[in-house]
C-alpha cells in the first residue's frame, strides 16, 4: 500500500508540473513600447532608419517601423519574406504592378511572394511604416521592370 502511495504522490507531482508549465506558455504576456523609448538605427542606405520593437529582422518574423527621409526614392525592389504594413506618418508613394498608389497614415498594404515595388516619399515629412514581416529582412534590388525574383 505504501508503494502505491508513493506512485501515486509522483504522479500527482507531474501532473501538477505539467499543468504549470502549460499554464506558463499560455499565461498573458505584455509588450508596452512609448514612442520616446523606441530606437532608431542607421538602416545601412541613406535616408532610411529601422526601429525594430519586436523579434530579429536578420534571423525571422519581426515587427518595426521603417522610416524614409524626406525626398527618398526606393527603385523597383523586393523582400523575401511577406510583409504587412500600415502607414504610420507622412506620404508614400507607392508603385506596384504598374499602378502608382498615394498612402496617408492609416494606408495598409501586403506585399507577398516577392512582389516587385518601388516607394517615394511625397512632401515635406518622412514617412513612416509599421511593418510585419513574416522572415527575415532584406532589400533585392532588381536590374530592370522585366526582371522576377
Amino acid at each position: 500500500m505504501h508503494r502505491n502511495r508513493g506512485l501515486w504522490w509522483t504522479i500527482v507531482a507531474l501532473l501538477v508540473a505539467t499543468a504549470g508549465l502549460a499554464l506558463a506558455k499560455g499565461a498573458p504576456r505584455s509588450v508596452v513600447s512609448p514612442s520616446e523609448g523606441i530606437q532608431w538605427a542607421d538602416a545601412g542606405v541613406p535616408g532610411v532608419s529601422i526601429a525594430a520593437v519586436q523579434g530579429d529582422m536578420k534571423k525571422g518574423a519581426s515587427h518595426f517601423y521603417l522610416r524614409y527621409g524626406t525626398g527618398f526614392v526606393a527603385p523597383l525592389h523586393h523582400h523575401s519574406p511577406d510583409h504587412y504594413v500600415t502607414v504610420v506618418s507622412g506620404t508614400l508613394l507607392l508603385t506596384v504592378d504598374g499602378k502608382e498608389y498615394r498612402l496617408t497614415p492609416g494606408s495598409y498594404f501586403e506585399l507577398t511572394g516577392k512582389a516587385l515595388h518601388a516607394a517615394k516619399v511625397e512632401g515635406d515629412q518622412p514617412a513612416v511604416m509599421f511593418v510585419d514581416a513574416r522572415g527575415p529582412w532584406d532589400v533585392v534590388l532588381e536590374k530592370s521592370a522585366d526582371a522576377r525574383p
